[in-house]
């Protein structure tokens, strides 16, 4: 049975990586919210993705001052630590 919730973390994890890749492709800007468990706090945050690799992500802040550059993990948003509220 452990194995069967393994596969299907598997799966969601496929899931989050495929919407997240055709995000970037179609229209990288997205808002997002990131837990402080996942390393950046960050609430409404308006982001351009700017990367998607094997195992995490990279987001550019669009903000006024100086962007700066965040890799989040796909398993903090199957975890919901991180929130795309445009996907």
């Amino acid at each position: 049975i452990e194995s069967v919730g393994m596969m299907n973390d598997i799966y969601e994890l496929q899931q989050i990586w495929q919407r997240i890749s055709e995000r970037y492709l179609s229209d990288p800007n997205i808002r997002i919210n990131v837990s402080p468990a996942a390393k950046a706090a960050l609430e409404q945050c308006s982001v351009k993705i700017t990367g998607v690799y094997r195992h995490i992500f990279q987001v550019e802040e669009v903000s006024p001052r100086p962007p700066k550059r965040h890799a989040l993990q796909y398993t903090d948003v199957l975890t919901h630590d991180i929130e795309l509220l445009d996907i």
